[in-house]
């Protein structure tokens, strides 16, 4: 089915719902709900890359020197009683270069998923959900930075497989997951991985998060079984200064199963609001993956990045929004690409307008 007629179709959906209800009754509600995002961005990468790309290991604003949308994304949610269920198809560099590994069809697919809650503690989802890791989403206006941290580039945006969610309060979240696998719709071995993720909300000013993974990402005939944990936390400091702090840690067995090759990354996010429209955030970051479990694109040994973003964004209307950062990487070693020379250090200055409804 071509994306023209998906998206006709979720219009299709809607309409009908809203025409076919009773008016005169204020009682029954409209369990559907439509929703849209966007965001057009310009960015120029100083490096002047020969193809035009950012490095292999960013998937989100991915050109250079071109205007191009990132993410484009239309919604249909439903709601009504104890069911609930999101449709959601979605087109830009986001889908092209994050699921190059999924069959052309499923690229368009952003969530498709069906939820029932037991009771006001007991909850299940099931299906295309988004990912139970990291504190960084697809959609940029949700973000304190445009860019997304490395960790995040590097880890899940999405899952496939069924949810269990326990709440006993506000304060807990407690969560354990059956999934395809590490960022996949379609799977491809015969291996089903577990997830888990707990969170803690003591207060309005702190949240603190930990989520797990653990399964083969590998083909039946190699079997390697992956380890993760992500935890982050945020934290107010006061009503216009917040501070999150990231960490990843993974492991993989070495295919000779003789011990494990290992990558990890942290963050340190930092968002300051001067004023009601007005956002200023910055990142420090680092990365290392140098025996290529996640990050395959460099010789062994090569990755290890740090690197610097700084944010000002604008609201312009509740609905509108205008975003700007400049961000440095930095490799320990001759990683990124230099007028097609390498280098060590990659500089660029990325501009985005966001549109929601």
């Amino acid at each position: 089915m071509s994306m023209k007629c998906t998206i006709a179709m979720l219009l299709l959906i809607v309409h009908l719902d809203t025409t076919g209800q009773d008016t005169t009754s204020k009682e029954k509600e409209n369990p559907f709900s439509f929703s849209g995002y966007g965001d057009l961005y310009y960015q120029y990468d100083f490096n002047k890359p020969a193809n035009n790309e950012r490095p292999s290991f960013l998937y989100n604003f991915k050109k250079h020197n071109r205007a191009s949308v990132n993410l484009a994304i239309l919604k249909v949610s439903y709601q009504q009683k104890k069911w609930k269920a999101n449709l959601a198809v979605m087109a830009g560099d986001y889908t092209k270069y994050n699921l190059a590994a999924e069959p052309a069809f499923f690229r368009h697919i952003n969530e498709a998923n069906i939820g029932y809650d037991f009771s006001k503690i007991f909850s299940i989802n099931a299906g295309i959900l988004p990912s139970h890791i990291g504190i960084e989403s697809a959609i940029a206006k949700d973000n304190w930075n445009i860019s997304r941290s490395m960790l995040a580039e590097n880890t899940p945006y999405y899952e496939t497989g069924v949810k269990f969610n326990y709440t006993p309060n506000e304060k807990w979240l407690f969560s354990m997951l059956l999934i395809n696998g590490w960022q996949n719709i379609k799977d491809y071995n015969s291996s089903k991985a577990v997830g888990t993720q707990i969170q803690f909300k003591p207060n309005d000013k702190l949240l603190i998060n930990s989520s797990t993974f653990f399964g083969n990402e590998r083909p039946d005939s190699v079997r390697q079984i992956r380890l993760f944990h992500n935890f982050y936390l945020s934290y107010a400091i006061q009503p216009k200064i917040k501070l999150a702090f990231l960490l990843d840690a993974g492991a993989e067995q070495k295919i000779t199963k003789d011990g494990y090759n290992s990558w990890m990354g942290a963050a340190i996010l930092l968002q300051y609001l001067p004023a009601k429209n007005l956002n200023i955030a910055g990142r420090v970051e680092y990365y290392m993956d140098k025996e290529n479990t996640i990050v395959t694109s460099y010789p062994a040994g090569k990755l290890s990045v740090a690197g610097f973003a700084f944010n000002i964004d604008y609201s312009l209307s509740k609905n509108l929004l205008l975003r700007n950062e400049a961000r440095l990487l930095n490799s320990a070693n001759n990683i990124f690409e230099n007028k097609n020379i390498t280098s060590r250090t990659n500089f660029c200055l990325l501009s985005c307008v966001s549109l929601s409804f």
